[in-house]
């Protein structure tokens, strides 16, 4: 795997409606590198998960550039940001994400097949993987029968079997309790160790004792960049 980095230099974005112009990111200058374990923060309206939209290729910026593994983005087709998305980060929601009906392990293969992965290979990785976070024994239940917890360790599982190097979470402890939410901070945290991972979250306590990184947003602009532990 690549070791990942990502430079954002002036990233500025605006949301546009009828009645007014909202500038969500202002300028905003970060480097993130392999092994780092982010926690983006602020309070709501902070541009904290547009910043993660924009890292993860779904939200365009304005002006500045995003360079990643040394690849300028300005200039990417749509076509450039699908295969970004597609290869190149590992999503993780507050929600999940999951296909409902499909088992544990066809959740993992099909995002695995959309990438060109063969069914042989896809479901080999797969099974690694949900034995990597704990779900070994579960990848014939459909993600419908999994309890929140479990559910997260599988779309954890599915971001980490494309195998990207960058990992976006997005609130993923936000649907669970204050338990199995501190074990999948932890588990993100053994993850970073092989990877980049960039987390928003609204509960830091939860988070710190386990990032090596905290940045603080106020309305758009970077407040606070410190490294932890």
């Amino acid at each position: 795997m690549e070791k990942s980095k990502i430079e954002l230099q002036n990233i500025s974005k605006s949301y546009y409606s009828e009645a007014a112009v909202t500038q969500a990111l202002r300028k905003v200058s970060l480097t993130f590198v392999h092994g780092e374990f982010v926690a983006i923060t602020g309070e709501s309206g902070s541009g904290k998960s547009t910043l993660l939209n924009i890292i993860g290729g779904m939200d365009s910026f304005d002006e500045g550039e995003m360079i990643v593994n040394g690849q300028p983005t300005f200039q990417y087709t749509e076509e450039g940001w699908e295969a970004y998305r597609r290869n190149q980060i590992g999503y993780v929601f507050q929600d999940y994400s999951l296909i409902g009906h499909y088992t544990a392990l066809d959740n993992i293969t099909g995002a695995l097949l959309i990438m060109g992965k063969d069914k042989e290979e896809a479901q080999k990785t797969a099974m690694e993987y949900l034995k990597k976070v704990g779900l070994e024994g579960y990848e014939k239940h459909p993600a419908t029968e999994l309890s929140s917890g479990q559910k997260q360790r599988l779309s954890i599982a599915r971001a980490l079997a494309k195998n990207t190097g960058i990992i976006i979470a997005d609130e993923p402890t936000g649907n669970l309790d204050s338990e199995t939410g501190r074990q999948i901070v932890e588990l993100l945290k053994e993850l970073s160790k092989e990877s980049l991972v960039l987390m928003v979250t609204h509960n830091y306590s939860q988070a710190a004792p386990y990032v090596t990184r905290k940045i603080r947003l106020h309305e758009g602009t970077i407040v606070s960049d410190i490294t932890e532990n």
